[in-house]
């Protein structure tokens, strides 16, 4: 997300917070597909994805005159998207368990083509590293967060994030040789 992207969700934040229901409204539209996408990326589920982001739009609502720095309006709410879609995993781990266990099933049959075969090779590892490297590879190279975003919406350091990227990088390096 760009600086200039930042500081509009600033002024919208602080209009808002001034009584400006509109500006509410566009917060809601600049962002809500990408909540979606991030609840999402952690449901595997559009409907659940759907009703994780509704009900972090109402915490948002309720919470939006905590927000310290109006201008991380855009990572405060993806670290309340990636709580809330933690939690729905909680409820629902059983099912979720298998659903990987079928999407593992369920990969392409004898791919004659090599880089088909790498990409499936790297899918499934990714699939088995630990989630938590999962979810900092998906934030750095999928929703392009620099370090530092990543180490927000997670709520842990900076430096985590790094060992977290290059543990998770290391192990995929060591599959694919």
């Amino acid at each position: 997300m760009s600086d200039t992207d930042k500081i509009f969700d600033g002024l919208l934040v602080l209009q808002y917070r001034a009584g400006n229901a509109d500006a509410f409204r566009l917060l809601v539209s600049r962002h809500h597909k990408k909540l979606c996408r991030h609840a999402y990326w952690y449901t595997h589920d559009i409907e659940a994805a759907k009703d994780v982001a509704q009900d972090c739009w109402g915490l948002i609502l309720g919470k939006l005159h905590t927000l310290r720095d109006p201008n991380l309006f855009g990572s405060w709410a993806l670290r309340i998207v990636t709580r809330k879609a933690l939690d729905y995993l909680k409820k629902e781990k059983r099912e979720l368990q298998e659903r990987n266990e079928f999407t593992r099933s369920s990969a392409k049959g004898e791919d004659t083509d090599m880089q088909e075969a790498k990409e499936q090779k790297l899918g499934s590892a990714i699939l088995d590293l630990p989630p938590h490297q999962q979810q900092v590879l998906h934030l750095f190279y999928k929703e392009s967060h620099s370090l530092r975003e990543i180490s927000k919406i997670l709520d842990v350091s900076e430096g985590t994030v790094k060992s977290r990227l290059f543990h998770a990088r290391e192990k995929l390096k060591s599959v694919l040789k």
